[in-house]
């Protein structure tokens, strides 16, 4: 089977490329130190691993903070935005085309990156994991905290709750990273998807070429 012709377009953005490198060193960190906090094994030390995993959560929300000011800066929250348009096709593709050479059915603009079923994901990402990750933690820290001469409660009967959530977000997490870092190697090459967060560029179905050769081929095919 004939390769498809491809050409580079600028898709991604030097900020978004900062933010997708350091949230993705950031949560590799948190978990790191987090499965240590969980006594899975023993690297940093118990106390070390508590003291980096706060330290890295307060990096995470501030780039957080950075990353929603920007999305609405730039409107790129728009690709957030969920659509049914093609997301039969794009299941499709991922479950059958994508192993017979299909072509895939969404095309990437710099304000249109992410395709019907990555906008449902990145969405419940940003408005339901990562929010319950940051406020279970956020209670996890605070739930008792110096205020004045003496100690305040936020009121929580106990950390067990907020514990098995901040877990159970983790995992969910985890799995996300998981499914994608195959993605990533779902591109036209197994590496194109990963280049094209290094340097912005990515290489996309050239459809104007792909045209001007079903022309040909129908004009070859008319009797003379």
């Amino acid at each position: 089977m004939k390769p498809k012709k491809t050409k580079e377009v600028y898709i991604y953005h030097k900020f978004e490329r900062f933010w997708h490198w350091s949230q993705a060193a950031l949560i590799f960190f948190l978990a790191l130190t987090g499965f240590e906090i969980h006594s899975s094994y023993n690297l940093f030390g118990f106390e070390t691993a508590v003291t980096w995993h706060n330290y890295a959560a307060w990096a995470f929300i501030g780039l957080i903070g950075l990353a929603i000011f920007w999305h609405f800066v730039t409107d790129q929250w728009r690709n957030y935005i969920p659509t049914t348009k093609n997301l039969k096709a794009q299941i499709e593709y991922y479950l059958t085309g994508i192993f017979r050479n299909a072509p895939h059915p969404t095309k990437k603009t710099t304000l249109s990156k992410l395709n019907p079923l990555q906008r449902l994901v990145y969405l419940g990402l940003k408005i339901l994991i990562i929010p319950v990750m940051v406020v279970s933690g956020l209670l996890y820290m605070f739930y008792r905290y110096p205020q004045g001469s003496g100690v305040e409660s936020l009121g929580i009967s106990g950390l067990k709750d907020v514990a098995i959530i901040h877990s159970a977000g983790a995992f969910l997490l985890l799995v996300f990273v998981i499914v994608h870092l195959y993605l990533i190697s779902t591109g036209t090459t197994v590496t194109s998807n990963l280049k094209a967060m290094i340097t912005g560029y990515e290489e996309v179905e050239d459809d104007k070429a792909e045209e001007e050769k079903e022309d040909t081929n129908k004009k070859m095919d008319q009797p003379q």
